[in-house]
């Protein structure tokens, strides 16, 4: 069995392509044995025999479509049950291009069957799982969209805002019993969900755009300094502290026995 008090196996999902793949590199290279997820099976297997042969870890591909219950059931059940999962990369998820009032409710569905629901019963699996063995690490990718929710559409913007919640709220509940929870905000990364969606990036100004390996790599250095949030393109941190801290001066208001005088 794999001791995961040093290099514990990683559950990495949307890891055929893009950010999970680049995940799935770097923490190979960190030597963890990798559990590939995703939909498209030639190209996980196509991964993992590269990583296997490049960083020589044990690599195991689960096809799977984590927008289909039974599926994200299959998943869902390996994390409770493998004690050699340590890391949670919580990566699949998709993007929606137009309004809500232009999506239909077959969009919707998909999107917060994926982006919402499987975040969640994947990470809840993983706190169960890694809060009896007293360590792990889940990785929740969000976006900078979670912040600024104008600058993209609405339900993909929700979304992001609930992993980033999700995530900040885990930390209360896990912080004491051992693990260490993250929540990585990318802004605009070159990766295939711009054309999946039905958007160009190179229609975005490049000033914008980040190479997903340098977006990982940055993620990577903020879960190594205990970062709960990440934001890779931010430069200083204190202006993410000046946020906290005036969202926590709302507090003593947010909830009190009757309306402030300026609604009477």
């Amino acid at each position: 069995m794999t001791d995961v008090s040093i290099a514990p196996t990683a559950l990495v999902t949307g890891a055929s392509s893009g950010i999970g793949a680049v995940y799935a590199e770097r923490l190979a290279a960190r030597g963890h044995d990798l559990l590939l997820v995703a939909r498209d099976r030639q190209r996980l297997e196509a991964l993992a025999a590269d990583l296997q042969a490049r960083h020589g870890v044990n690599v195991e591909v689960l096809p799977a479509d984590l927008a289909q219950p039974a599926d994200l059931a299959r998943v869902e059940q390996r994390l409770r049950d493998d004690a050699d999962i340590g890391v949670l990369v919580n990566n699949a998820g998709i993007a929606m291009h137009g309004t809500l009032a232009e999506a239909t409710g077959q969009q919707i569905d998909a999107l917060v069957a994926l982006n919402i629901v499987a975040v969640t019963r994947l990470a809840s699996a993983a706190a169960a799982r890694f809060t009896q063995a007293g360590r792990g690490t889940i990785i929740n990718l969000a976006s900078v969209v979670a912040l600024a929710p104008q600058m993209f559409n609405a339900v993909y913007s929700a979304s992001k805002a609930y992993v980033l919640s999700l995530t900040q709220t885990l930390h209360g509940e896990l912080s004491d019993k051992g693990v260490k929870v993250q929540a990585v905000l990318p802004g605009v990364t070159r990766t295939e969900i711009w054309e999946r969606s039905g958007l160009d990036v190179a229609q975005i100004d490049p000033r914008m755009v980040m190479e997903v390996g340098e977006m990982v790599d940055a993620a990577l250095a903020g879960l190594d300094q205990q970062e709960v949030v990440t934001i890779p393109s931010l430069p200083d941190a204190a202006d993410w502290q000046a946020y906290i801290k005036a969202r926590d001066a709302l507090g003593p208001n947010l909830s009190r026995s009757s309306a402030a005088a300026r609604y009477k």
